[in-house]
């Protein structure tokens, strides 16, 4: 079991950048495949990105490739989102969640479901 503590959330502005982090607990953080989700107000949860659990593999949803960048460093047990060129429509509480490696059938995964630990999340707001 792991869980999941989300930081670096905040108000900004357009244009601007912030750093997400993610730590986990326990000792086994890279058996796990971690992904970055976000919420808006009234909608549903929506994927961002997600990295496997060596980090040798990366993925990103179509609005944020190029400006976000996911990364992980095992050592430390933490995940981070680097979000850069921030855009209103980013604003939203961003979770991550943690999938088992060895349950899973392959490392990317973009669907909440997917996923079996979730942080409590942490809100970005981007003024305009």
């Amino acid at each position: 079991q792991v869980q999941l503590v989300e930081s670096g959330g905040g108000l900004v502005q357009t244009g601007d950048s912030l750093r997400l982090s993610c730590a986990a607990s326990g000792r086994t953080f890279s058996s796990y495949h971690m992904g970055w989700f976000r919420q808006a107000p009234g909608k549903e949860r929506v994927f961002v990105a997600a990295i496997s659990s060596s980090g040798n593999a990366r993925y990103y949803a179509d609005p944020v490739k190029g400006r976000f960048t996911i990364s992980r460093d095992n050592a430390k047990n933490t995940v981070y989102l680097q979000m850069n060129s921030l855009k209103p429509e980013d604003t939203a509480v961003y979770y991550c969640a943690a999938n088992l490696a060895a349950s899973s059938g392959s490392w990317l995964q973009t669907r909440p479901y997917e996923y079996d630990y979730w942080g409590q999340g942490t809100q970005v707001t981007v003024s305009s």
